[in-house]
């Protein structure tokens, strides 16, 4: 009964598209995480609506794929916020960039949507058939592999053998770990404080994104309901150096949104109230092959980038369809579920464009960190010739965005 032909863990957004993207292939297939259920959006019900702080901006690809999979219908029962437009500009100096979904001839530049309704909502859809079956609480303990089988030892569910394993449990992957992936990572030097803050104007669907000489900043529009016709709230993600972010934690919240008001230049108004404030560290981690033996690597597992447009969940839905596909075209030649032709086919179709996508993060970052007065002058200028010239621009926000990708 604890025999499986794949056995994926980590019940996050990717964890569970892989498991969706799995149904009716006549795998036996698990899907195990470590906490006992997945946390529940609060939606309803309250003078003044909870958000999750964990936001992500989804591209056209990942919105098809969910809708596919039947998990966008339940979405749009809740709440998601179609981005129309993104501001960008530079605290030292005058250089902005305005990115406009008019301008790409696009319905929306993404939406932003809060991580735990993708869960909610990907989660129903695999309780709804039986072809998955859900572990939980399933902590890994240690891994072996005996023969054909890899051997899962749990402390919840005893031993659990597979197959293939697909380790789709995050930035700090057990299972990565345990294998002894290769992995290649290097600091940002930079915390990121994630919460929900409400301000006094309406954000219209707009994002801002502010580079300061102590790291970006950026308000994300988020909306309140299906009808919602206030805009008020946005999602922050504020990557400062360690002492600043530090500092930014231990301030009361009437200080920290005025705090916040200042440093966003209060275009939406003033920051009314905030809500409760997370702090983790940033690296940037990219494994050097993404499968050993009968272990895959899929999204955080495999690869971490900087939040600065909120593509990292995108990657990753992008690595479950492209891992799940090659795994189909295998079994209906012939291959076995783990056969490394397949794995090196995986590879091949995303860590391209995982890595390209790294690369242009990190351009950013380090282009808007660096403080030389000239750099600064070059930036600036750069920032308005290319906010004239349209089609440098739109490429930049296609590629940014996650669009067509």
């Amino acid at each position: 009964m604890n025999d499986f032909d794949v056995i994926i863990v980590g019940a996050g957004m990717v964890g569970l598209t892989v498991a969706n993207l799995f149904k009716n292939t006549r795998l036996r297939v698990a899907l195990i995480d470590k906490s006992e259920s997945s946390a529940k959006a609060s939606v309803t019900g309250a003078d003044e609506p909870k958000f999750d702080s964990r936001v992500s901006a989804l591209s056209s690809s990942s919105r098809e794929i969910l809708t596919r999979l039947g998990a966008w219908t339940l979405i749009e029962q809740q709440r998601y916020c179609d981005l129309r437009e993104m501001y960008v500009w530079d605290a030292d100096g005058t250089g902005s960039i305005t990115f406009s979904a008019d301008d790409l001839a696009a319905p929306r530049l993404g939406t932003i949507i809060e991580n735990s309704l993708v869960i909610e909502a990907l989660t129903q859809c695999l309780e709804s058939t039986c072809d998955v079956e859900l572990l939980r609480p399933c902590s890994v303990d240690a891994l072996e592999e005996i023969d054909d089988w890899v051997l899962l030892n749990t402390a919840d569910q005893g031993v659990l053998r597979a197959r293939l394993v697909i380790a789709a449990d995050g930035v700090n992957s057990k299972i990565r770990e345990l294998k002894s992936f290769e992995v290649r990572e290097w600091e940002y030097n930079h915390n990121a404080i994630v919460s929900t803050v409400k301000t006094a104007k309406p954000h219209q669907k707009i994002a801002l994104q502010r580079f300061m000489p102590t790291g970006p900043l950026a308000l994300l529009p988020l909306s309140s309901g299906v009808n919602d016709n206030c805009q008020m709230y946005s999602s922050i993600v504020w990557s400062a150096e360690p002492a600043y972010a530090e500092s930014l934690m231990d301030m009361t919240d009437k200080d920290f949104c005025r705090q916040l008001s200042k440093c966003y230049e209060t275009r939406f108004g003033e920051v009314i109230n905030c809500g409760t404030r997370q702090i983790f560290p940033l690296k940037q981690r990219h494994s050097v092959s993404y499968s050993k033996d009968r272990i895959v690597l899929v999204g955080d597992a495999a690869h971490s980038i900087h939040p600065l447009a909120g593509q990292g969940a995108n990657l990753g839905f992008l690595d479950a369809e492209a891992l799940t596909n090659e795994i189909k075209k295998g079994l209906n030649m012939g291959r076995e579920v783990f056969d490394p032709v397949t794995m090196d086919r995986y590879q091949r179709a995303r860590k391209g464009h995982n890595l390209g996508m790294m690369v242009l993060m990190e351009g950013f970052k380090r282009v808007f960190a660096e403080d030389i007065l000239s750099v600064r002058w070059l930036r600036n200028i750069g920032m308005s010739r290319i906010d004239e010239l349209k089609p440098i621009k739109n490429y930049l926000a296609r590629r940014a965005m996650g669009l067509n990708t």
